[in-house]
C-alpha cells in the first residue's frame, strides 16, 4: 500500500483563489517546505473546519497531504496565527504586501525550501505596520529574496569585466550581465543608470546591516524600482502586482533605461 505523505508547517497565504461554492485553492510559502498549491475542501462553508477561514497575507499552522502526482496538495487543517493588518488598512501597504509575495513565488520553485526567504518575509509583512515608507521594507523583502534564491546582481566588481568598480557619481546597471559597470555617460540600450547614492543602499543590505537614512531621502525609492526591474528580467515576466505598487510610490526614482 502506498504511503500518502502527511505534513505539518507554518505557512503564510501568498494567494487564494475560489475553487468551487464550498472549496479554495491558496498558494502558500511554507517554512521547511516552500511554494506550496493547496485545495482547501468545504473552507467556504458556514462550519468550515479551517479557524479564520483563508485569506492571502495571513499566515498559520497547515496540515496538508501531498500526492506526488497530483498537483495541488489537499490541506486538512489551518490554524489562523496572524493576520498582517497593515495590508488592510492601508492601500500602499496594501499593494505592497502583494508585491513582496508575488516576488517570492516567481524566485523560487515549488516544494524548494527557503526557510530565511520565509522569515524575511514573515518580518516584511509585520514592518508594514511601521511608518517607514513601504519602498522601504519591500526593498529589504527583495534583496533577502534575490541574495538566498541566488540571483544578487554584482556590486563590487565591474559585471563585465569582472574588475573593481571605481568610485563614481553615476553607474550603470546592465541586465545582460548580472550587475554594475561602468557609466558609459550616455544612453545604451538595456542598461539603466544608477546613482552613486542607490549602490550605496543595495551594498548596505548586501553587507546586511540595517540601512543607516539615506543622504536622499529618494535613494530607497530608485533602488526598490531597480531591484523591481532586475527581478522582472530574472524572472521572465513581471510580478503581476508590480505595476500596482511601483504606483503607489514616487514615480521619479524609475531606473533610466538607455
Amino acid at each position: 500500500m502506498k504511503i500518502v505523505p502527511t505534513i505539518k508547517d507554518e505557512a503564510v497565504i501568498l494567494r487564494h483563489w475560489e475553487f468551487s461554492e464550498t472549496s479554495q485553492t491558496a498558494w502558500t510559502l511554507t517554512r521547511e517546505h516552500g511554494l506550496l498549491r493547496l485545495l482547501a475542501k468545504g473552507s467556504r462553508r458556514p462550519n468550515s473546519p479551517f479557524s479564520g477561514g483563508l485569506d492571502a497575507l495571513t499566515r498559520g499552522q497547515i496540515v496538508a497531504i501531498i500526492k506526488p502526482a497530483a498537483e495541488l496538495a489537499t490541506l486538512t487543517e489551518w490554524d489562523l496565527q496572524e493576520v498582517f493588518w497593515a495590508p488592510r488598512r492601508s492601500l500602499a501597504a496594501h499593494y505592497a504586501g502583494l508585491y513582496m509575495a508575488d516576488v517570492v513565488s516567481q524566485l523560487i520553485t515549488d516544494h524548494d525550501p527557503h526557510p530565511r526567504i520565509y522569515e524575511a518575509l514573515v518580518l516584511a509583512l509585520r514592518a508594514l505596520d511601521d511608518p517607514a515608507p513601504v519602498a522601504a521594507t519591500a526593498l529589504q523583502l527583495q534583496w533577502a529574496a534575490l541574495a538566498e534564491a541566488g540571483y544578487a546582481p554584482s556590486l563590487d566588481r565591474d559585471a563585465r569585466s569582472g574588475g573593481p568598480l571605481a568610485p563614481a557619481r553615476t553607474y550603470a546597471f546592465d541586465p545582460s550581465a548580472g550587475g554594475l559597470t561602468e557609466d558609459p555617460g550616455s544612453g545604451q540600450p538595456g542598461v539603466w543608470r544608477v546613482r552613486a547614492e542607490t549602490v550605496l543602499r543595495l551594498r548596505q543590505l548586501a553587507l546586511g546591516s540595517p540601512p543607516q537614512p539615506p543622504q536622499d531621502p529618494a535613494a530607497d525609492e530608485r533602488a526598490c524600482r531597480m531591484l523591481a526591474a532586475w527581478i522582472a528580467a530574472v524572472a521572465g515576466a513581471e510580478p503581476r502586482s508590480q505595476a500596482a505598487f511601483l504606483g503607489v510610490i514616487p514615480p521619479s526614482s524609475t531606473p533610466k533605461k538607455g
